[in-house]
């Protein structure tokens, strides 16, 4: 059974972090099944950002309403994904029992941290599986920031055309 995390705070729920939980989700089917524990931050490391966020209910409620249609699409069980909350960095990645984690190129050092602790506790390396950033329209990353600003929507489209 293969296990595959991943964390984020997943504000409005974008292009960018639907690819990275699909990524996980088809690494689970294409292993013939397992579990994706899913890392979700907590209202006080989110409030941390630059920008306002959603509380920790409503970003949860959106990942349930997501996943819950990449179960469908992958005909999964239905208990192959759960999501919890954390409050650091690292979250449950470095300790846990975990074969792979699935990150973007920004939180690709995070992973490597994990990794690195992992060692030193006389633990296995998850495999890092790096997903590629989703461009918006302009070829620059999406991201939450920008989505916050206005300069784009969810699936990366300009918001803000200058005529």
């Amino acid at each position: 059974m293969v296990k595959v995390v991943l964390g984020g705070t997943f504000e409005y729920l974008h292009a960018g972090h639907s690819r990275l939980i699909d990524k996980a989700f088809l690494i689970l089917k294409e292993s013939g099944g397992g579990l994706v524990h899913i890392g979700l931050t907590s209202d006080e490391m989110a409030g941390k950002k630059n920008h306002a966020v959603s509380d920790y209910a409503a970003r949860k409620h959106e990942l349930e309403k997501y996943t819950s249609c990449l179960i469908e699409k992958y005909n999964l069980p239905k208990d192959c994904c759960f999501i919890s909350k954390i409050d650091d960095p690292i979250g449950p990645a470095a300790a846990g029992d975990y074969d792979y984690i699935v990150v973007s190129p920004e939180t690709r050092k995070g992973a490597e941290k994990i990794n690195q602790i992992r060692k030193e506790n006389g633990l296995r390396e998850i495999q890092i599986c790096e997903v590629k950033f989703v461009m918006a329209d302009d070829e620059i990353p999406i991201s939450s920031t920008r989505i916050y600003k206005g300069e784009i929507d969810k699936k990366g489209r300009i918001q803000n055309k200058k005529q």
